[in-house]
């Protein structure tokens, strides 16, 4: 339990608010179970944590949304929505205080029993679409709708919480041009896009949310948020095999366009067919039609009549088990809007650099990479990962698992330096100076170790903003990603993903990626991870391995 800055149980906000155990934690704070001494109720206190790692600049902007999760909150009225009851600072920061709910979340519920039945997840999509639409009323999007937001009370009722990055109508001076905020597997995709969002937005959040409660795994989450973000852009997931009469609702609710998409009250009314144990007829107008016309029929006679003239194809969602990547169509429009252009296989590759260049912009420097790469004496330092206003779970997000389930192909060493990781057959270690290397190859492909234990920095994403500095000088550096994120529960945590062009060793053009986190105990690690750009795939899938086997000393 964290008690830095006298934070911590027991703890008296107010005068009136006294801490209890922590009931959750997320990348923007912490949340508390409280007792009010003078109403004599239990409340839960929102307390934003992240605003003690980042710039001043940065602080301001989320103190200034946590003001704006209360309002925004206040402003609705509906019994799904869970109430704020105060908003207060301590310690320079606001904290916000609202109506505690006894029962998990929708992904703790899922975590735990693996699915929801499909009947119970329409339920649990009536009660939020009805949250929703009062919060649409008054000119309010939540713009974060995802399984983690969503509480199932005991006695039945479920509510929506944390409207920390909100929108309001009419107040556009909190999120900085070009910020995306909000859980990227749940982001629609015209949020992805750049796009202003709107009450399709939330519901296509929903569409997805309902996917993970019946399927049991969120339907675009891949190894990156780069992936990811493709993922929720040019991809169709897997039929929702799992969904009964709720597959048509959810394959509604995810249309990329949100001109397709059903509105809240049409949602309602298949949702509480679906709760009923109906499949909902509505939902088809929604829903591309099942089969595929990819031979034109002629008459037997031959001829050049309007017979001859093809008839056009009908769109095909994947059946269970296939992906939209593999199939020739594009979803039909509904209600006479024109249908989305295809993208065209051979040009993917561009298709996709395209939309991350839009997405993510691309930033260029000077240098060599390895020589800066010295953590242990705090001449260097690791950059930022999916942050606060990302909420991006990664694997780097997942505990570690068991020594026993170490993939085939690989092996967990001890090392002497105490911690004990996992790396592929015919990986060997080395060392450079304060840090330890694995390589199979003298260092063209490399892991590498940092460790240190009286780290110059205040936290991993100040660390990394210094060392990307040094790289922007000495190279031809280009950041892919650098953001907060939150690694084997350390909101201290920052993940960073970068490419350069080598002109030293390994001439060539080469891609890395970063997670550091700071321990209970102070320490900083870091965990590092760099290939070939032809051969980054395999280091990418590699590094997520590693982090989910990784084990600091004495864990």
């Amino acid at each position: 339990m964290e008690h830095s800055q006298g934070t911590g149980a027991g703890l008296l906000l107010a005068g009136r608010y006294r801490l209890g155990e922590s009931i959750g934690r997320g990348g923007m704070g912490k949340v508390w179970r409280a007792h009010d001494e003078v109403l004599h109720r239990v409340v839960a206190v929102k307390e934003l944590t992240a605003g003690r790692f980042v710039a001043e600049a940065d602080r301001l902007v989320l103190h200034a949304r946590t003001q704006k999760e209360a309002r925004a909150a206040a402003r609705i009225t509906h019994p799904g929505v869970v109430t704020v009851h105060d908003v207060l600072e301590h310690d320079d920061r606001p904290w916000i205080v609202m109506q505690f709910v006894d029962g998990p979340s929708l992904a703790d519920a899922v975590k735990e029993a693996g699915t929801i039945a499909p009947r119970e997840a329409a339920r649990v999509g009536l009660h939020v679409v009805g949250a929703l639409r009062a919060a649409h009323a008054a000119g309010v999007l939540h713009r974060d709708v995802k399984p983690g937001n969503v509480l199932l009370a005991r006695d039945g009722r479920v509510l929506i919480t944390d409207f920390g990055i909100a929108a309001i109508e009419g107040d556009s001076t909190i999120t900085r041009t070009g910020e995306l905020v909000g859980s990227i597997d749940y982001l629609a995709p015209e949020r992805v896009r750049g796009g202003d969002p709107g009450p399709a937005s939330d519901l296509w959040s929903l569409g997805a949310t309902l996917y993970t409660a019946v399927e049991g795994t969120s339907p675009f989450r891949r190894t990156s948020p780069i992936s990811t973000m493709q993922a929720v852009v040019g991809e169709e997931p897997p039929y929702p095999a799992k969904a009964g009469p709720l597959a048509s609702v959810i394959v509604a609710l995810l249309r990329k366009d949100p001109e397709q998409r059903p509105h809240a009250d049409e949602a309602e009314r298949m949702l509480l067919d679906a709760m009923e144990g109906r499949s909902p007829q509505t939902a088809q107008a929604y829903v591309p039609t099942q089969r595929m016309r990819l031979d034109v029929e002629r008459p037997a006679s031959g001829g050049s009549g309007p017979e001859d003239v093809p008839a056009p194809r009908t769109a095909e969602w994947p059946s269970p088990g296939q992906t939209a990547t593999t199939r020739p169509s594009v979803p039909a429009p509904a209600s006479g809007a024109p249908a989305p252009a295809p993208v065209p296989a051979a040009g993917k590759g561009r298709w996709r650099s395209a939309v991350l260049t839009a997405v993510l912009g691309a930033v260029v420097a000077g240098g060599a990479v390895f020589a800066v790469m010295q953590y242990g004496g705090g001449d260097g330092g690791r950059g930022p990962g999916p942050g606060p206003s990302t909420g991006v779970s990664t694997p780097a997000d997942r505990k570690g698992v068991a020594a026993d389930d170490v993939p085939e192909g690989w092996r967990r060493v001890e090392d002497p330096a105490g911690f004990s990781l996992v790396v592929p057959d015919g990986w060997k270690r080395q060392k450079d100076g304060e840090n330890i290397d694995y390589t199979p190859d003298g260092g063209r492909h490399r892991l590498r170790i940092s460790i240190d234990r009286s780290p110059d920095f205040e936290n991993p994403y100040q660390h990394l903003l210094d060392l990307e500095k040094t790289l922007r000088k000495r190279m031809d550096y280009q950041r892919v990603w650098l953001n907060q994120n939150t690694y084997r529960d350390q909101v201290r945590s920052a993940l960073w993903e970068f490419t350069w062009t080598e002109k030293q060793n390994f001439p060539g053009p080469r891609h890395a990626i970063d997670q550091m986190y700071f321990a209970d105990d102070g320490t900083e690690y870091a965990i590092y991870m760099t290939s070939p750009q032809s051969s980054w795939e395999t280091t990418r899938e590699q590094f997520d391995i590693v982090l989910q086997h990784w084990r600091a000393p004495g864990a």
